[in-house]
C-alpha cells in the first residue's frame, strides 16, 4: 500500500504537471515528423554549366540527372554568379571542370557522375571507329578539375565545422543566461529588484551586460580555439567570424533570459531545449535546404540560426566580407532587438507595485 501510494502521489505531480506531460509525449512527435520532412525531401538535381561541350557528352551528362545549362561564354565567376555546381569547359580540345564545392559530397559526386558520362562517351565512339582496339579498354579522356571553395581534399566536416562552432556559443549561452536569471526569480532577488523605482528597460539592459561580458568571453575563447587549435577552416576574416558569433550570443542571452520568465524551476528550463535549441540544428545548414519542401525552407527562416549558419559557413569557408553577410548580421540584429523587447515586456508580471 505505501508503494501504491508513492506512485498515485507522482503520477499526480505528472498530471499537474502540464509542461514535462508536453515535452515527454508531444515534443518526441513534433522533432520526429520534423526529421521526417528532412530526410524524406525531394532529391534535387545538380546543376552544370557546359561550354564547347559536345552534344554526345552532353545528352550523356542529362541521363545521369544533371540539370545542363548551355553558355556561349564564361568567366571566373559564372558558378557563383549563377548558383552552379559546376562548370565543364571544352577549351582547345581540353576538358576543365570547374566545382563550386560548397558542398564537398556534392561536388564528389557531380565529379563522378561526369567522368563515368565522359568515359561512356569515348568509350562508344571507340567502339564505332575502332571495333578491334575497343576490347583493350582505352583510357577516358583526362579531365582537370578546379575547385571555386576548397580542394580536392575538403572534406564535408569543413563545411560543417563552421555551423558547430556558432552552435556551441548559442547553446551554451541559452543555458547560462537562462539558469541564472532563473535563480535570481527563484531566490527572489528579480522580484525584489522590480519593486523599487528602477525599470524594467534598465533590468532587462543590466543582465544582458552582466551576462553578456562572460558571453563575450566565451564566445571568443571558442572560435580562437576552434581556428587555432583545432585547425578548423577559415578564409575568411577571424574578425567578422567573432563579430557573428557576438550578434549569435546576444540572441541566445536575450532568448534564454526571455524562456527563463516563464520556467519556474531548472528542470522547466530544461523543457525549452527540444523546442527552442534543437530545431535550431537542422535549419542552420548542416543539412541541404534545396531539397527541403517550400513550407519548410520557409519555418528555417524564423530560427536564428539559419541566419547564423549561413554567415560562418560563407566567411570561414568561401572566404565572404562583410558586404556579403549583410543581410545574416541584419537579420540576428533583429531577432536579439525583438527578444530585448519582449524581455521588457514579460518583466511586467514581476511587478507588484
Amino acid at each position: 500500500m505505501r508503494i501504491w501510494a508513492l506512485v498515485k502521489r507522482i503520477c499526480q505531480q505528472m498530471v499537474r504537471d502540464k509542461r514535462t506531460l508536453a515535452l515527454m509525449f508531444v515534443a518526441p512527435l513534433l522533432i520526429l515528423t520534423l526529421m521526417y520532412f528532412l530526410f524524406n525531401g525531394n532529391t534535387v538535381d545538380p546543376k552544370l554549366g557546359v561550354k564547347g561541350i559536345d552534344q554526345t557528352l552532353v545528352k550523356a551528362i542529362k541521363k545521369a540527372d544533371i540539370d545542363v545549362k548551355s553558355y556561349s561564354k564564361v568567366s571566373g565567376k559564372t558558378v557563383v554568379d549563377d548558383d552552379l555546381d559546376g562548370l565543364l569547359v571544352k577549351d582547345n580540345g581540353t576538358l576543365t571542370l570547374t566545382l563550386r564545392n560548397d558542398d564537398p559530397t556534392k561536388a564528389k559526386a557531380l565529379q563522378m557522375k561526369i567522368n563515368q558520362a565522359s568515359a561512356g562517351v569515348v568509350q562508344a565512339k571507340l567502339i564505332q571507329q575502332l571495333p578491334a582496339m575497343a576490347a583493350g579498354g582505352l583510357a577516358k579522356q583526362s579531365i582537370t578539375t578546379k575547385y571555386v571553395y576548397g580542394d580536392k581534399d575538403t572534406v564535408f566536416f569543413d563545411v560543417l565545422s563552421p555551423i558547430l562552432v556558432g552552435f556551441f556559443v548559442f547553446f551554451f549561452v541559452f543555458i547560462i543566461s537562462g539558469i541564472g536569471l532563473l535563480r535570481e526569480r527563484t531566490t527572489g532577488t528579480l522580484e525584489r529588484l522590480i519593486s523599487t523605482p528602477i525599470r524594467r528597460a534598465e533590468v532587462v539592459t543590466a543582465y544582458l551586460i552582466g551576462y553578456g561580458i562572460f558571453a563575450v568571453l566565451q564566445t571568443i575563447i571558442v572560435v580562437i580555439y576552434a581556428i587555432n587549435v583545432l585547425d578548423i577552416v577559415l578564409v575568411g576574416s577571424i574578425f567578422h567570424v567573432i563579430l557573428i558569433n557576438l550578434l549569435l550570443a546576444l540572441v541566445a542571452l536575450s532568448l534564454g533570459i526571455l524562456l527563463s520568465s516563464f520556467a519556474a524551476s531548472e528542470f522547466q528550463m530544461m523543457q525549452f531545449i527540444p523546442i527552442a535549441v534543437v530545431p535550431q540544428v537542422f535549419f542552420a545548414g548542416i543539412f541541404p535546404l534545396e531539397g527541403m519542401a517550400n513550407w519548410l525552407q520557409v519555418i528555417a527562416k524564423i530560427f536564428p540560426m539559419y541566419y547564423a549558419g549561413d554567415a560562418l559557413k560563407a566567411v570561414m569557408y568561401q572566404g565572404a566580407g562583410l558586404g556579403e553577410i549583410g543581410g545574416d548580421l541584419f537579420a540576428l540584429f533583429l531577432f536579439a532587438a525583438l527578444f530585448i523587447i519582449l524581455n521588457i515586456l514579460a518583466l511586467k508580471k514581476y511587478r507588484t507595485l
